[in-house]
């Protein structure tokens, strides 16, 4: 079992499993997650660490997370200069993490830590991804909705099936993540873009709970033309994308 900083100084063995949350004025709700996340992984029988990226927060995120990480070399952060958006804290995250396996989830509290050890139990059955689904939002009607029209688009215009792309909890190899090509919305076509680099894919029903603190960083409206346009990118990149497997080398 991998004991969370079993001394004064941490644990320091390289972790196999990096959770990597991006966070965007989301102070209040981090203690909460990160006392969710030490009991929900205090049992795993993998070495792991959690990567927070701080999203240019204007609130007291960093301050929050200078103490969390304080005497735990198990916790770590990166914090931006300025707001980058959530793909980018994402492709910042693949790069710095020391795991071999990724999770990615939410700071806001909606994704539910206790959902990721069977998760990754999935994952080792032989998948490269493994997405959440929320089968039970607790999002607003209007979000519901929207979100229901834009994963039928997603799935039509990239010959996908993926019930729930916008779910931030997901389970990734970073040997094949840290191959994707990065662009702002890149975060919304992560099974896609894996599927590109061969990975296989497996979608499990999560766990979804209502806000607690702070507000949604994401609108409705304003960012639909966006990703219709991201969408379009995405699938020019399937239809140019080219594969080769190497026979011999010397």
């Amino acid at each position: 079992m991998y004991p969370v900083d079993s001394s004064p100084q941490g644990f320091i063995a390289k972790p196999q499993v990096t959770l990597i949350i991006p966070a965007y004025n989301e102070a209040e709700n981090l203690p909460v997650l990160l006392d969710e996340i030490d009991k929900a992984m205090g049992g795993q029988p993998r070495a792991w660490e959690v990567l927070f990226v701080d999203d240019g927060s204007t609130d007291q995120t960093l301050d929050v997370l200078k103490k969390l990480a304080e005497g735990r070399d198990t916790i770590r952060f990166l914090s931006f200069a300025a707001n980058c958006g959530q793909s980018s804290a994402f492709a910042a995250g693949f790069a710095e993490a020391r795991g071999e396996i990724l999770v990615t989830l939410d700071a806001d509290l909606q994704n539910n830590p206790t959902d990721i050890p069977a998760m990754l139990n999935l994952y080792e059955q032989g998948y490269d991804m493994v997405i959440g689904w929320r089968a039970h939002r607790c999002d607003t009607l209007l979000k519901r909705l929207s979100s229901q029209i834009a994963n039928a688009v997603r799935n039509a215009l990239s010959h996908e099936n993926v019930k729930d792309t916008g779910c931030s909890l997901k389970v990734l190899r970073a040997s094949l993540a840290r191959r994707l090509p990065m662009f702002k919305g890149m975060h919304r076509f992560l099974p896609t873009l894996m599927k590109m680099q061969g990975a296989r894919v497996a979608e499990v029903k999560v766990n979804h709970r209502p806000r607690l603190h702070g507000t949604s960083k994401y609108g409705v409206l304003d960012r639909a033309f966006t990703a219709f346009c991201d969408l379009l990118a995405v699938r020019w990149m399937q239809r140019r994308h080219r594969d080769y497997e190497i026979r011999e080398r010397k």
